[in-house]
């Protein structure tokens, strides 16, 4: 189970065809869609703990977002979720079809232990999976 983050914007082409990729990855459901006409964006919001993923789709040519996709497919480089079992989160991501970089976790940086899913699955984010490593 995922265990926390803020809220993190991320760019997309389509919120429809975004919503249900994240729904599943986080084992969430999308709580809010909204309009926000004067900075030319849809929203979706999904909670994640105490934390927030914001799903931002342009509405107009004009807007931030439509400019950013315009240079970028969308997304950012990575974000890490922290999860309570690392092994079993693998587990059902690959049972829902994701496809996952590795397919056990690895050492990384802080003390964790990590493991990336493809961005291919996720509409261009690449997601790093983390979790505490206990020696």
């Amino acid at each position: 189970m995922v265990k926390q983050i803020e809220h993190l914007g991320i760019a997309v082409e389509s919120i429809d065809a975004t919503v249900k990729t994240f729904e599943t990855l986080l084992g969430t459901e999308c709580y809010k869609e909204e309009m926000v006409e004067s900075e030319g964006v849809r929203t979706a919001f999904l909670m994640v703990g105490t934390s927030k993923i914001e799903l931002l789709e342009a509405t107009n040519e004009d807007s931030a977002i439509a400019k950013y996709l315009q240079k970028n497919r969308g997304g950012f480089h990575h974000v890490a979720f922290e999860v309570d079992d690392i092994d079993a989160e693998l587990e059902r991501l690959a049972g829902e079809g994701f496809q996952l970089i590795h397919q056990t976790p690895k050492g990384g940086a802080d003390n964790k232990r990590i493991a990336f899913l493809h961005p291919k699955s996720t509409h261009g984010l690449l997601v790093e999976l983390c979790q505490e490593r206990i020696d």
